[in-house]
């Protein structure tokens, strides 16, 4: 299961993390979010130990939302060190994400 990302929890669970993250930033009216929900808890199982995998309620935590100016939903954000590396706005297809997060977690920093 995917972790929850909260404006209080941001900082300490992605940004200061020692592993690739990606970040779904998602609602609950939204329909595409609901394809991509369940592509990003069968990520975070996957990778479990390799990658911080997660949500933002867009509607909850409006900072972390400004503060990426994510204003399109689905966005999935991948965070290393810090960054943001790479990012898919809209629904994709699960090798889509796994590709993009293979990569980072391969890649010599």
């Amino acid at each position: 299961m995917a972790l929850e990302f909260t404006n209080d929890n941001f900082q300490e669970t992605v940004l200061d993390s020692e592993h690739v993250a990606i970040v779904d930033f998602w609602a609950p009216w939204c329909g595409p979010c609901r394809m991509v929900g369940p592509i990003i808890d069968q990520l975070a199982e996957e990778y479990a130990g390799q990658a911080v995998i997660g949500k933002v309620n867009v509607d909850d935590n409006g900072e972390i939302s400004m503060k990426y100016g994510v204003r399109n939903i689905p966005t999935v954000l991948f965070i290393k060190g810090g960054e943001v590396v790479d990012k898919v706005v809209g629904a994709a297809a699960k090798s889509t994400y796994e590709s993009k997060l293979q990569a980072l977690i391969t890649e010599k920093v």
